[in-house]
């Protein structure tokens, strides 16, 4: 790669309240080397050379988009889950079945085809919830970390870097039940041996990293909390835990241990500046505190949380305790991180019935540099000088974005309004189009090959 000049339209820059015009960055090979707004209709600023050679960029430019929260064989299950009735623990049988049928080979398949479809929606880097671990009867293969390094690989295939959090999942029930039918892949014994085996995965790749995740209090018994936090906290690694998405979650955790999944969490030391509680739909007024406090990050799924029916969490409340929010497609559903962006403003104008709880720029953040901060990546999600080279172009001149201001853009465009993205430098994604995955091909042939 070599060095670049592009002229943005528009461009999201950090700290601003709206887009500005007419902006030149610049970049070298993975890296932002300048970023300098011009002023429309008169001459460049001194030291800006006239801008022939700029690429230019039609629309509002944004940084990347960060994915805070995937399970990329969940996107087999789309329109598969919708019809009849049910909740999240119906839903969860239905995604048993898929979850049986993967080996390395077609989980390979079907994360670089969602990830594909991922970049072409903006995302420039996934948090990947992983706990695929083993054979289907709970054998490790030849590889322990072969599903690992299958996502790994698929990601470098569709141009996005990954963040590869992976799960403890020891039990099926905050009471400690034993795991059993397809939970016995997810397994590996206990915390220590869950450890040992990623410590000894070495992604393959400057695009990808490692970081630890706790599946929930249903599935790390309490006195192993603390040994999974340990693992990821020693290496400055983020560390990811589902959190009372459920109240039957809360219920059951406060039978057992006569508390909240969040003050369980919060006594064995697992919250904390790196660590990010997804969902925290159904947190108490005394949670959001504990969260907040600790500067816990909090992903909101909105789609995935409507879609299973799970509930509407106190966004505003949680962010204004100290909790930065990010976004996450989680069981894709709906890939398209503008949808979940202001779905968290309107999820919470209908739990409040008032309007106006997140200004757009707040939006933004929560898509672009706080997802990347949760997954370790605190040089990307800005367009500034030093940080990663990840340019999201969105139209302004489609269907849905006609007439719309620049700052109205989040309220407005889809993932099928992104033109162009840029990753790392590199060009991923031009007029729409993935320039090296047939998506919806690969996409389908992927899916046919697991789902029944």
């Amino acid at each position: 790669m070599t060095a670049t000049r592009w002229l943005a339209e528009y461009a999201w820059l950090p700290e601003q309240s709206q887009p500005t015009p007419d902006v030149l960055i610049e970049t070298d090979g993975a890296r932002i080397t300048g970023v300098t707004p011009l002023t429309t209709g008169s001459r460049p600023p001194a030291g800006v050379e006239v801008l022939t050679d700029a690429v230019r960029l039609p629309g509002l430019t944004l940084p990347g988009l960060a994915n805070a929260h995937s399970h990329a064989f969940h996107r087999a299950l789309r329109g598969r889950t919708h019809g009849g009735r049910g909740d999240f623990w119906t839903w969860r049988e239905a995604m048993y079945t898929v979850a049986a049928r993967l080996d390395p080979d077609s989980y390979l398949a079907l994360a670089r085809a969602g990830y594909a479809e991922m970049a072409l929606a903006g995302i420039t880097c996934v948090g990947e919830f992983h706990y695929l671990h083993h054979g289907p009867d709970g054998t490790p293969y030849d590889d322990p970390n072969a599903m690992s390094a299958a996502l790994v690989e698929a990601a470098a295939h569709a141009g996005v870097r990954v963040t590869l959090l992976d799960a403890a999942y020891l039990t099926a029930t905050v009471d400690g039940q034993p795991l059993t039918g397809p939970q016995r892949r997810f397994g590996d014994g206990d915390a220590l041996r869950w450890a040992e085996r990623v410590a000894a995965f070495a992604p393959d790749g400057a695009h990808a990293r490692v970081g630890g995740a706790i599946h929930s209090v249903r599935a790390v018994p309490a006195g192993q909390l603390a040994a999974v936090a340990d693992w990821a906290h020693r290496r400055g690694a983020p560390l990811h835990v589902h959190l009372s998405e459920q109240p039957a979650e809360n219920d059951a955790c406060r039978a057992v241990h006569g508390c909240t999944p969040t003050r369980l969490l919060a006594d064995h030391g697992v919250l904390g500046r790196h660590t990010t509680a997804v969902h925290a739909t159904h947190p108490t007024s005394a949670d959001v505190t504990l969260l907040g406090e600790s500067r816990t990050g909090v992903c909101l799924c909105p789609t995935t949380e409507r879609d299973l029916a799970d509930g509407i969490g106190p966004a505003r409340r949680m962010a204004e305790a100290g909790s930065p929010l990010s976004l996450g497609t989680d069981s894709h559903a709906v890939v398209d991180l503008f949808e979940e962006a202001r779905a968290v403003e309107l999820d919470e104008r209908l739990r409040t019935r008032r309007r106006g709880h997140f200004a757009a720029a707040e939006l933004v953040t929560a898509a672009t540099a706080a997802g990347h901060v949760a997954l370790g990546w605190g040089d990307a999600g800005r367009l500034c000088v030093g940080d990663r080279a990840d340019l999201v172009t969105v139209r302004l001149d489609s269907a849905r974005t006609a007439g719309v201001p620049p700052v109205g853009v989040v309220f407005a465009a889809t993932a099928a309004d992104v033109a162009q993205v840029v990753v790392d430098g590199r060009v991923v994604v031009r007029d729409g189009r993935h320039l090296t995955v047939d998506v919806p091909a690969e996409l389908a042939a992927s899916i046919a090959e697991v789902t029944p």
